[in-house]
């Protein structure tokens, strides 16, 4: 496992895990996708700790990583999270899809708007089944299955908003008139009066996006199949230069503000 808030980072709205997910990749990044697709998140998956337990060299499982980038399986970046005090800070992400995607849709990721994938639905929902299991549990509300499909959205507000498969039950069916003439019309009342109230927004986390092979970072857009123009084209752009240690800044610009004080004594301009 990498050091906590590092590692794997899988992506959402993924499809069921299947035996063809990686039939497209070759042999070799086939064998390393489904490796990792097995592992939990925050799993180490640099290629120095991949290199420990999978029969590749450090070079082999670079190239190998890249090719599953370029897939759309895999993207590397940074993510700036925020903490509870109000600041925030960068944190290294490799983000994980077995669902191979497009550009396009790790471009509205890292935006914080991530279209929703179209699996077959099922064919029952979750607010549907509690519905339809209040009858058992409470026999004067027993639904048809047409009042359970027209009340299964009110249901799925209320879990929307944070709301536990126990916390709806308890309010459908606690203090309950008797008789109960009208189980449709009393539900649908109490989901619509109970309506638990809309949850804060969280803060959508700021993502970027790396080059694979020189790290420099950019938009979305400039990094198809994640990879920069320059290493597309054969040169790679300079790294930044590394920052220089607080002391040493703080040290020159003691100096700068000494130089200025002895012009202003001087008369001389500064």
């Amino acid at each position: 496992m990498a050091n906590p808030g590092y590692g794997k980072r899988s992506a959402p709205d993924q499809r069921p895990r299947t035996a063809h997910d990686f039939t497209h990749l070759p042999p070799r990044e086939a064998a390393i996708a489904a490796y990792l697709d097995r592992l939990p998140d925050g799993a180490d998956i640099s290629v120095k700790t991949l290199a420990k337990t999978l029969p590749y060299g450090q070079c082999a499982l670079g190239t190998a990583l890249n090719r599953l980038q370029q897939a759309g399986h895999l993207r590397r970046g940074r993510e700036k999270l925020a903490a509870d005090s109000g600041s925030a800070h960068w944190i290294t992400r490799s983000w994980w899809s077995r669902t191979a995607r497009d550009d396009d849709w790790w471009a509205a990721f890292t935006r914080g708007d991530v279209p929703e994938d179209t699996p077959p639905p099922p064919t029952r929902s979750r607010a549907h089944i509690l519905l339809a299991a209040l009858g058992r549990e409470t026999p004067s509300l027993s639904l048809s299955a047409a009042d359970c499909a027209a009340l299964a959205p009110l249901v799925t507000e209320w879990f929307a908003r944070g709301a536990t498969e126990e916390v709806v039950r308890h309010a459908l069916t606690s203090g309950l008139p008797t008789p109960v003439h009208h189980p449709a019309a009393l539900l649908r009342r109490r989901l619509t009066d109970k309506l638990p109230p809309q949850p804060p927004t969280p803060q959508q986390p700021r993502r970027i996006l790396e080059c694979a092979d020189c790290g420099v970072p950019g938009r979305p857009e400039s990094l198809p199949g994640g990879v920069c123009g320059g290493c597309r084209d054969g040169y790679a752009p300079a790294r930044p230069a590394s920052l220089l240690p607080a002391p040493v800044i703080h040290a020159r610009a003691d100096e700068i503000r000494a130089a200025m004080s002895r012009k202003r004594e001087e008369g001389t301009p500064v």
